[in-house]
Parts: structure tokens; C-alpha cells; sequence
């Protein structure tokens, strides 16, 4: 089992994007290096449109994410509605 990984910039525009991360994958484990958040997750992590929304209470294009991003490992798996990070075997 290997972990996959994102980290973005800590601020107020990263903060509902991480909640729905961890709502999403209950196995996620939050850290906080000086001024990152990183996300990693066993085998698996996925970041979904939706549950995004519904921190923000508005519309969410996944593409803004990048504005933030500042890392990820992992395999991509991106279409409009989600973002997945794995290490396929």
C-alpha cells in the first residue's frame, strides 16, 4: 500500500476544498507544513465537484483547484465532475 498525496497553499480559498477531501475519504490524514496543507491517503484519493459545492454553496469549476495546488503524487484521473489520485498496479 502506498499513499497518493495533493498539497495546496494554506488559505481561506483551499479551506473548503480540503473539508471536502476529508468528507470524501474518511482515511485521509490532514497535515500542515509551514504554509502548506497536505492531504494523503492509502492507495487512493479522490477530490469530487460536488461535495466542493456544497462547502462553498456555489458553483465549482475542479479546474480552479490549480490556482492553490502546489504538489500531488500520484496517478491523475480527471474529468469534470472529479479528480482522483491513485498509484495503479
Amino acid at each position: 500500500m502506498s499513499n497518493v498525496f495533493i498539497a495546496f497553499q494554506a488559505n481561506e480559498e483551499s479551506r473548503p476544498v480540503i473539508e471536502a477531501i476529508v468528507s470524501d475519504n474518511p482515511r485521509a490524514v490532514v497535515t500542515h507544513p509551514t504554509g502548506l496543507v497536505k492531504v494523503d491517503a492509502p492507495d487512493r484519493l479522490t477530490i469530487r465537484r460536488s461535495t466542493i459545492e456544497e462547502q462553498t454553496g456555489r458553483p465549482y469549476d475542479l479546474q480552479q483547484l490549480h490556482i492553490n495546488l502546489v504538489t500531488l503524487s500520484g496517478h491523475i484521473d480527471e474529468d469534470d465532475d472529479q479528480l482522483t489520485l491513485s498509484w495503479k498496479h
